[in-house]
């Protein structure tokens, strides 16, 4: 990268100075930036040449002098030379440092990579979830084994990482590791998050990702038709397990919460609404946004058939929800007993909401994100699947519709 570079010579003299000779010091301007290092040598003003930036005078001792100054000056082009050569980010306090010796160590990506996570996982609980430092664990791991596999090494300067590095990145991701398109990309996303952090404080000065453009495949998002719904709501099941699970996913599918904000659900979470009917008040565990949810009948009566449960009395909790892990080993149980090919998981409920009971019957997709707590209508418009039953019924209204206009 082509910085420009002024090298100049100068008396500096301290503040109570009366006479006698002065220190010589070198001022390195980079771009306009000024740093300063001593020469160790010192001359008196009135042999001094303040714009030459050398003594005057032919006297051995000014010759000496001069040669010197000549000898400090060729280093710090050499120096400059050297640090555009290698990639290195030339300013003037880098540029002193090389100069005075002062050579700070270079940062590489992997000590960058742990310390970022070292910090995340500090704040998990706070500001981050476990599942998000797992990710960047999982991708920590991705980028050490693939820096053996490419080249043999356990650690790269921060500076070696650009565009061809991300394009290696990838295919070894794809090739070796046998990642699926969308895991690859949120691997290459996780390490875009540690090259910002040594853009933004001045370790790397050209962004690798300026022309690098992944596209991340549509996925297919699986979600429960009506007819599926009533199955499940009308099945008599014959274990209280598969009763209680049957019931807290028909709430997740009712109001839209994941599996997270289901299970800290307080009561007092429960409020009369604008308009005088019940509603959810409860901030997303993942987002931390608001979520207003009004309750729908088929969630109150889910709420009602618990509201004497003493875990949900003890604990002021709506719902008594067990592990993630045995909810989705029973909703397995659920399907096959309910007839469902479908592979059954908590987080279906949160699509068969936004799909199903919202977006197909009407709800504009704005409320709908409101409901969810989605910070941005592009995740919401991810669940605006229109389902075939949908589209035969907003096609029989056309059909109508043309009909009457013919017979006119």
């Amino acid at each position: 990268m082509r910085t420009n570079i002024n090298l100049l010579f100068y008396l500096k003299k301290r503040s109570t100075y009366k006479n006698g000779p002065v220190a010589i010091y070198l001022r390195f301007t980079v771009d306009g930036q000024r740093a300063e290092a001593s020469t160790g040598k010192t001359c008196d003003p009135s042999r001094w040449n303040t714009q030459a930036g050398r003594a005057i005078g032919t006297k051995e001792d000014v010759r000496s002098l001069n040669s010197y100054l000549d000898t400090l000056q060729a280093k710090a082009q050499e120096f400059h030379r050297w640090m555009t050569a290698n990639d290195e980010m030339v300013t003037a306090e880098s540029l002193k440092n090389r100069f005075i010796g002062k050579t700070e160590k270079g940062r590489t990506l992997i000590s960058v990579f742990e310390d970022h996570n070292q910090k995340m996982r500090s704040l998990v609980g706070q500001e981050f979830e476990k599942s998000t430092l797992q990710r960047y664990e999982t991708a920590l791991m991705h980028t050490k084994d693939f820096m053996q596999w490419q080249h043999n090494v356990s650690d790269i300067p921060i500076n070696k990482i650009n565009f061809e590095f991300l394009n290696d990145f990838e295919y070894y991701l794809r090739s070796v590791r046998k990642c699926a398109n969308n895991s690859a990309i949120k691997y290459i996303k996780n390490l875009g998050k540690i090259v910002r952090t040594c853009l933004g404080n001045g370790w790397l000065s050209v962004d690798p990702y300026l022309n690098y453009k992944p596209k991340t495949k549509k996925v297919h998002r699986i979600v429960l038709t009506k007819e599926e719904l009533t199955a499940i709501a009308s099945k008599q099941f014959p274990a209280d397990r598969l009763r209680l699970v049957r019931d807290i996913f028909l709430f997740s599918c009712y109001t839209g919460l994941a599996y997270v904000d289901v299970k800290k659900l307080k009561r007092s979470e429960m409020v009369k609404g604008i308009d005088g009917d019940l509603w959810i008040y409860t901030n997303r565990q993942k987002t931390d946004t608001l979520s207003r949810i009004p309750i729908l009948p088929a969630a109150l009566k889910v709420i009602e058939r618990y509201e004497d449960n003493p875990q949900c009395i003890v604990d002021d909790l709506l719902l008594p929800v067990m592990s993630n892990q045995k909810m989705n080993a029973y909703l397995k149980e659920i399907a096959d007993l309910c007839g469902i090919s479908k592979l059954l998981t908590f987080h279906i409920a949160r699509h068969t909401f936004a799909t199903t009971v919202t977006l197909n019957n009407g709800v504009p997709i704005e409320s709908v994100a409101k409901m969810m707590g989605h910070t941005s209508i592009k995740t919401t418009q991810i669940y605006a699947k229109v389902m075939d039953h949908k589209i035969s019924s907003d096609m029989a209204t056309l059909k109508i519709k043309l009909l009457s206009t013919t017979n006119h």
